[in-house]
């Protein structure tokens, strides 16, 4: 699997790319700059791009901005985001993309070896992973959720941080038949019709998230 850096802290970027040698993955190209990222992103093309939001030269949203605009030319490049603390304002700019393959994780995260690599394989086939705290914050929105019973929210919460209809069911209790009629009644109360072209999944998420 072929994979971008763009981390501008030298020790964490190296860290990263061993991290995921070790894992087997394939880093074609760390950059250090936001200026830089775009135009590797677009001739590299990778599997799965790991981006900071803050990137140099001036450390506000040049990460964020190449990875939008490398998705508006390569529609559904995935892109996991990592960043020092939630920013919403960027999380939903980027997850209103309903190309899925999309992820958000807070870089103290990425010190949960397994878990980091579980996210960017997740976001690298299309899917989603989302911080816990982001997650939080950004389906907090009680105007949102006012159509879901709170269980239905929690199984959302859930979906969101990319977990298996089995991993739901055992943080809350619950066999996987109950998760399977909760994630049901939240498609249908989205209006997300089965499909075979669409993960609903991810539609799911990306339509709360989107407000």
């Amino acid at each position: 699997m072929r994979v971008v850096i763009a981390e501008d802290l030298t020790l964490l970027r190296d860290g990263l790319t061993r991290l995921l040698e070790a894992f087997d993955f394939e880093v074609v190209a760390a950059v250090d700059n936001g200026p830089a990222l775009l135009p590797t992103l677009l001739r590299e093309r990778p599997d799965v791009a790991i981006i900071d939001v803050r990137l140099p030269p001036t450390h506000t949203d040049e990460g964020l901005k190449a990875a939008i605009a490398a998705r508006t030319a390569i529609p559904g490049l995935p892109v996991l985001v990592l960043s020092q603390h939630v920013e919403s304002l960027y999380a939903r700019e980027l997850l209103t993309d309903s190309g899925g393959g999309v992820g958000y994780l807070l870089k103290e995260r990425v010190s949960d070896v397994e878990q980091f690599v579980q996210a960017v394989q997740q976001v690298a086939a299309g899917g989603t992973a989302l911080d816990p705290e982001v997650v939080t914050q950004l389906l907090g929105r009680r105007e949102r959720l006012a159509g879901l019973t709170p269980r239905e929210q929690d199984v959302l919460k859930h979906i969101a941080e990319g977990r298996s209809n089995a991993a739901i069911a055992g943080r809350l209790f619950i066999t996987e038949k109950v998760v399977s009629k909760y994630i049901n009644n939240i498609f249908t109360k989205l209006g997300l019709p089965p499909s075979d072209d669409d993960n609903r999944r991810v539609l799911a998420v990306l339509r709360y998230l989107g407000g």
